[in-house]
């Protein structure tokens, strides 16, 4: 775990050598382009509808994602739950906060599981989250984590490896399974290699949605 203020470090406008700082790299997968945001389709998905929320600007996650982003990123998330919900199951969000990050710039998966298998019991989970602010509090002070959120709880995780797979196992393997016929994990390179379809089925659903008139929710949330 590390220490220290990582914000002011993480924050640049843009990095040459970061694959989401190049629109190009996902530019047929785009969904959705805000002033500060793009949905994509995920190019190596696990289930139909796996979306990413990724800021514009570099941030290397969440943590480090300045409050004025908050409100923007909320109305996207009940957004994608409003569009799961009407095609899919409800969302689950899931970030790696650098932990276990491919990609060092922010991005938030959006599932469409519907329920987790986690037990909070269990108290896996190093914090109950509540709003951004506790995220960015979080990465702040010890660093690294990663963040799961239901449709009425969310938390962050502290970076432990038997922690995690313990979280993999109940929440994304629990959810992939329910949501499709696959028996076991495929890499991210079976996924690339055959996530066309899944992607293009996402992408169909996406314009239905909106073509429809997509409604989005007027609650607000500090989450």
């Amino acid at each position: 775990m590390q220490n220290g203020s990582h914000a002011s470090l993480d924050a640049k406008t843009s990095s040459s050598n970061c694959a989401f700082c190049q629109r190009s790299n996902f530019a047929t997968n785009m969904l959705k382009e805000t002033n500060a945001f793009f949905i994509v389709a995920d190019h190596a998905p696990l289930v139909e509808g796996h979306i990413l929320i990724i800021p514009k600007h570099h941030y290397t996650c969440y943590g480090a994602a300045p409050a004025e982003l908050d409100d923007e990123l909320l109305a996207l998330k009940r957004e994608v739950q409003d569009f799961f919900e009407r095609y899919y199951a409800p969302a689950i969000f899931w970030e790696h906060g650098v932990f276990r990050q491919t990609v060092y710039h922010a991005h938030l998966h959006c599932f469409p599981f519907g329920t987790t298998g986690y037990d909070r019991a269990k108290a896996l989970h190093a914090l109950t989250v509540q709003s951004q602010e506790d995220v960015r509090e979080w990465y702040a002070t010890y660093g690294h984590y990663f963040y799961m959120e239901e449709a009425m709880n969310a938390f962050l995780f502290a970076p432990e490896m038997d922690r995690y797979m313990q979280v993999i196992k109940d929440v994304l393997w629990h959810g992939v399974s329910l949501r499709s016929n696959d028996v076991q994990w495929h890499s991210q390179q079976q996924r690339y290699k055959e996530g066309a379809p899944i992607i293009a089925a996402t992408k169909e659903k996406w314009h239905q949605y909106h073509d429809q008139g997509a409604v989005h929710a007027d609650e607000t949330s500090p989450r």
